[in-house]
């Protein structure tokens, strides 16, 4: 009966030491493990860091995104923000090529992307989108002067205007669609593609409205035409299969709409007319 109790008090202490043993990475692996979609009903506040979730923008498109003071603003950057809030984390932007972005997406550098992005069949093969959180207007900038008065001119029999466009982006694609590579030149923003109109070297540039407004204010001796180029759904793209996040994303956006914080942030960069 001694020698039973003796062994039992041995192996109590063979798992004491074990025990006393452990280092604190072990512990943290065990517990480590983070989600990609946190319930916010269950966030602790500013008691605990929050996780970040990033997001990858092209910040030359204002009003959407741009650099104010060494950093991102916008209604692309500000609309992210609240979502990342009501989902628990916190919002960290990476500026890229915006053709870069969805290979980002894609490889899981980052976690989505929002730069004016609309939606296409195209782009729906590599990538998926959340709701649409606003809308664009694809604009024509033209010199004062020009012989293009309307979108019409572009499809005139006979025209062979040249046209620039910011590499990547659906008025590149919609463009080259209509009037084939030839006559289109890609830059890598709309400042590069204005600056080559100003140049000579492009008769008009296809751009969404609201950048459209911004490069023709700085730049004089440019107008934007009455007549649109085309109209446009703006949404989130997320890794295709990521249904989690896309759920989370679209649930933030549906409650932030309801609340007027969209509609808000959009106010503050576009003033009503």
């Amino acid at each position: 009966m001694k020698k039973i109790i003796a062994l039992v008090l041995a192996l109590l202490l063979i798992m004491i030491g074990c025990v006393a043993c452990a280092t604190p990475d072990d512990v943290a692996d065990d517990t480590s493990e983070t989600t990609t979609t946190p319930d916010n009903d269950n966030n602790d506040g500013d008691s605990k860091e929050k996780p970040v979730l990033k997001m990858a923008t092209n910040a030359y498109f204002q009003p959407y995104e741009f650099y104010k003071d060494g950093k991102i603003v916008g209604i692309d950057a500000e609309i992210a923000a609240a979502i990342a809030e009501y989902m628990g984390y916190e919002l960290e932007i990476v500026d890229m090529e915006f053709d870069s972005i969805i290979t980002a997406v894609k490889e899981g550098s980052v976690d989505f992307g929002m730069a004016g992005m609309t939606v296409t069949e195209k782009r729906l093969l590599e990538i998926d989108f959340s709701n649409s959180y606003a809308t664009g207007v694809q604009s024509i900038i033209v010199p004062a002067n020009s012989p293009i008065t309307s979108v019409d001119d572009l499809y005139a029999d006979g025209a062979n205007y040249k046209i620039g466009v910011q590499r990547g982006t659906t008025g590149d694609i919609y463009a080259t669609d209509d009037f084939g590579s030839e006559n289109v030149t890609t830059y890598d923003n709309g400042n590069g593609a204005v600056l080559a109109l100003l140049g000579g070297d492009v008769d008009c540039v296809i751009i969404d409205n609201e950048p459209a407004k911004a490069l023709v204010n700085a730049n004089e001796g440019l107008a934007i035409l009455d007549t649109s180029y085309a109209d446009e759904d703006y949404a989130i793209c997320i890794k295709k299969g990521n249904s989690a996040l896309l759920e989370k994303i679209n649930e933030a956006i549906v409650a932030l709409t309801a609340d007027g914080t969209i509609d808000e942030i959009v106010a503050k960069y576009i003033p009503a007319e």
